[in-house]
């Protein structure tokens, strides 16, 4: 409905702000709408801490802004809201109306943000976005089949609560194996490469106090590849869109050059390997992020 409203009004641009692990997870949206999305569609993802300080020249007063709050009171976005709203720009936010972040922005325009277990957590998150976002596009013309992306993911936790399952012993058998590692690097891409960062830095360097390097497909080769060694675990997320050929090339190097490398240091996790029965291949890229 939020969506639909939007496109009645009518906008110039689409801006995606978070902070931290909302900004991460906001930017397998911005992958997707530019996939999919035509020419004249911009859509920007934008980091709230910075946009406080330096703005962004194509934002007007015509733009739509959507956000994300699990606390309601996170201060860089309910700052950036507060300067946003104050200059007539419509603000969607994914947070509970209760909050500061969800008074300032109106709780016409808020969205409970999915984020216990219950409701789906990170991944109904994700959800509740890229349904904002491909709604957006369907009324642009560029993702007709978003009625059937509806049907066919309605009841999909099921498979995603059966993926983890399947995969819990060998998730076990890795934390087991690392979890005293020095530092672990952490390599994806594509409409991966949020969730690889939401994982290294929110995941295992917030919540645990893990050094981690975070760094995509493209640029391993320009710097990181030298840090590569015995006895330190590097794990590759491959995803299924354009960028899986550079997960290709950093998995063969990985795997091919004993002498920097052991293969049990070398963890690989790839989307394609994990099945949502009844899911159009069309529609993988959008999951495969759900799915990690």
């Amino acid at each position: 409905a939020m969506a639909d409203r939007i496109a009645d009004e009518g906008y110039d641009a689409i801006f995606l702000m978070g902070v931290g692990g909302t900004w991460d997870e906001l930017m397998q949206l911005e992958y997707l709408m530019n996939k999919f999305g035509d020419r004249d569609l911009e859509v920007y993802l934008i980091h709230a801490a910075e946009w406080n300080v330096s703005g962004h020249k194509r934002m007007t007063e015509k733009s739509v802004v959507l956000t994300a709050s699990e606390s309601g009171t996170t201060p860089e976005v309910l700052e950036a809201v507060k300067k946003m709203k104050a200059a007539g720009m419509r603000v969607i936010a994914m947070t509970k109306p209760t909050g500061l972040i969800g008074q300032a922005v109106g709780a016409e325009n808020c969205v409970a943000m999915a984020s216990s277990h219950e409701d789906g957590g990170c991944e109904g998150s994700y959800y509740l976005a890229d349904c904002f976002g491909l709604r957006l596009l369907y009324r642009r013309g560029c993702f007709p089949k978003y009625d059937l992306f509806i049907e066919q993911t309605k009841d999909i936790w099921a498979d995603l609560l059966d993926i983890r399952k399947k995969f819990e012993p060998r998730a076990e058998e890795l934390a087991k194996k690392y979890a005293l590692a020095p530092y672990t690097m952490f390599i994806g891409s594509g409409a991966l490469w949020g969730e690889t960062i939401l994982f290294a830095m929110c995941i295992l360097e917030e919540m645990q106090w893990k050094r981690t390097r975070y760094i995509t497909s493209a640029d391993f080769f320009h710097g990181t590849l030298e840090l590569v060694e015995r006895g330190v675990p590097v794990f590759l997320f491959k995803g299924e869109d354009e960028s899986r050929k550079l997960d290709e090339r950093v998995e063969a190097f990985l795997t091919n050059f004993a002498d920097r490398t052991k293969d049990e240091d070398v963890v690989v996790i790839d989307t394609a390997e994990y099945a949502i029965p009844g899911l159009d291949d069309d529609f993988r890229v959008i999951v495969s992020p759900w799915i990690l």
